[in-house]
């Protein structure tokens, strides 16, 4: 479900947090379902329960999970979440339109370009099977 990098720079609950996202995002957690307990991902990961409790407080700050007194967290509304990440990107790539227009690419080449990123994301491994098949739904 969620795979560390040891390696990487950003700490632990920062990765936890982006691959929930991206779980949920994706609909691989669907809304209103309940996370696991601070505990039992702890232990799955082998991580400390502090660092788990973190990452939900993080996700609860920025509207991915609620938290209901004495049942856990769970799995909050991904629609609007979604809408407002569609939003941003949309704003990134207006930009990056803009600024390939302003060097002379042509716009079949700029889909061309779009086009050839997207897809090289799933074959280099950075979406998993179960990934893939959420976003082929």
């Amino acid at each position: 479900m969620i795979l560390l990098d040891l390696k990487d720079s950003r700490p632990i609950y920062e990765q936890v947090v982006e691959r929930l996202q991206e779980l949920m995002m994706l609909g691989i957690l669907e809304e209103d379902s309940q996370m696991p307990s601070v505990r039992n991902l702890a232990m799955e990961l082998s991580i400390n329960p502090n660092t788990i409790q973190r990452a939900y407080g993080e996700l609860e700050r920025r509207g991915y999970i609620y938290s209901v007194k004495g049942r856990g967290s769970f799995v909050g509304s991904i629609r609007k979440l979604r809408t407002a990440k569609k939003e941003e990107m949309e704003k990134k790539l207006g930009g990056l339109a803009k600024e390939a227009k302003t060097i002379g690419i042509m716009r079949d080449e700029f889909m061309a370009i779009a086009g050839q990123a997207y897809d090289g994301i799933r074959e280099s491994g950075q979406i998993s099977g179960e990934e893939q098949w959420a976003m082929n739904e």
